[in-house]
């Protein structure tokens, strides 16, 4: 249990991390959730390797996470009769929604997106391959689109399209989604990620058919669309987590607006109590290489300063030559920038709110007094992890051990900052004898000591959200 690191580590798996050898180390190198892509693969892939890690992760000893990202609606080219096209800034070209899927030339290409021509209109600008080609739009009329080449270059088949400033029509969830969902609940998936949401709608969609499939994960919204912006409330309420995915957010927007709102996303996460996951080419550079540039370890760092739950690796551990450098070198950094983290004063800027909930309320004073006495340590007694997840939003720097016989709630707390989840049974009903029980559990585990002070919170009745105890314990001998 790498108890020093707060961020936790979310690492997609894929062809470099099937041999069993690399994902035992990857997990003994920091990872805490792994990420299976739904855009790539067939569903006995992501079976065989959930099975996997659960069974590596039960060898270890250790709660991990699973996560299931849904590939959501591709609104891509289609392909080229000869091969990659070299387009010229100024010349014309067309996209065709009626081309046959491999009859594209220098002139014209089609497109796997049958409403974009009545998405567009003249005067908009479409982005491909994620921003490095960009044509203007002319005209569009039945199935035809006739643009302008801004900037060129190389185009190849199956490449991307945005609109910038956003406004596709597509729907977050297309069949082979909701296909996926079943899929993601019969491998007992803890988070299952929907791309490309629009509004609260699609996500309650999304709750609905995870529910009905009798699936108990997290919903994690992936905030990578414009229109998803102005709705960024809605859609966090209706979430269980967020993910700032900087690759087509950051192509919609425009580049220079991205860090804004990657800080922005973050703050507004934690404000509501919502876990948040800052993602895509963290560390691109490690998919060959076997250090990160500069700039990378600066690009996680401030992820981990702006108070980001988790930092996520793609194809840097999914396809990458260094999948367990990589997550060493990320978890690395992370604890470096954790301890260069200024003071914060988070629980005091929240402790001046009105609280709804009787766990939430306990949760604050609890983070506001270890703050103030310099406690050595929280133990949350929990059922649904949520009391732990609410004292981790005040940034308190003192470690939060949520102790549960929930396995579910474990793998769940695998994702939170600053929260360590312990596999915990109690025998007893006496509170006193289940806190006794539960220092020993930790004593145990070398992560408390004679004479800790230690904050303890539970509930007086069995069930989520019934906490409502805080109580200051000074670790026996």
């Amino acid at each position: 249990m790498p108890m020093s690191r707060r961020t936790k580590i979310v690492a997609t798996l894929g062809p470099s991390t099937d041999d069993p050898a690399v994902l035992r180390r990857m997990l003994r190198a920091g990872v805490d959730v792994v990420r299976l892509n739904f855009s790539h693969g067939k569903p006995e892939d992501h079976a065989r390797r959930a099975a996997a890690v659960r069974a590596v992760a039960l060898e270890l000893g250790m709660d991990i996470g699973v996560l299931a990202d849904l590939q959501g609606p591709k609104i891509r080219i289609e392909g080229f009769a000869a091969g990659p096209v070299e387009l010229a800034e100024g010349q014309a070209f067309a996209l065709d929604t009626a081309l046959a899927p491999n009859a594209g030339d220098r002139s014209v290409v089609g497109c796997a997106y049958p409403e974009l021509p009545q998405d567009v209109q003249p005067g908009d600008v479409l982005l491909l391959n994620d921003g490095a080609i960009s044509l203007r739009v002319e005209k569009s009329a039945g199935t035809r689109i006739d643009t302008t080449v801004l900037i060129g270059g190389t185009l190849s088949d199956r490449k991307g399209i945005n609109k910038q400033g956003g406004g596709l029509s597509a729907s977050a969830l297309t069949d082979k989604d909701r296909r996926d969902i079943v899929h993601a609940v019969a491998l007992d998936a803890d988070f299952v990620a929907v791309s490309f949401p629009r509004s609260a709608l699609d996500m309650e969609e999304a709750r609905q058919l995870l529910q009905a499939a009798g699936g108990h994960a997290s919903l994690v919204a992936k905030i990578e669309r414009a229109e998803a912006l102005p709705n960024l409330d809605e859609i966090l309420a209706a979430s269980d987590v967020a993910m700032v995915a900087r690759g087509d957010l950051g192509v919609e927007i425009g580049d220079a607006e991205l860090p804004g709102w990657q800080k922005r996303i973050i703050a507004a996460a934690r404000e509501m109590n919502k876990v948040v996951i800052t993602a895509t080419q963290m560390m691109e550079s490690m998919i060959l290489n076997p250090l990160p540039t500069r700039a990378e370890v600066s690009d996680v760092a401030n992820a981990v300063i702006d108070g980001t739950d988790a930092v996520m690796l793609s194809a840097e551990t999914a396809s990458g030559r260094w999948p367990v450098k990589t997550v060493e070198a990320m978890a690395r950094v992370c604890k470096a920038a954790e301890t260069a983290m200024p003071s914060r004063e988070r629980a005091n800027e929240r402790l001046g709110r009105h609280f709804q909930r009787i766990d939430e309320a306990v949760a604050m004073a609890t983070t506001w007094t270890a703050r103030h006495m310099h406690a050595d340590a929280i133990v949350a007694l929990t059922e649904s992890g949520s009391t732990a997840l609410m004292m981790s939003r005040a940034e308190t720097q003192i470690p939060i051990y949520a102790l549960t016989g929930h396995e579910r709630t474990r793998r769940r707390m695998a994702l939170c900052r600053g929260v360590y989840p312990v596999a915990y049974q109690p025998s007893q009903t006496d509170v006193v004898k289940r806190v006794a029980e539960a220092f020993a559990c930790l004593r145990y585990r070398k992560v408390l000591a004679t004479g800790d002070r230690v904050l303890v919170t539970n509930g007086d009745s069995v069930g989520p959200g019934g906490t409502n105890t805080m109580k200051i314990v000074i670790v026996p001998d």
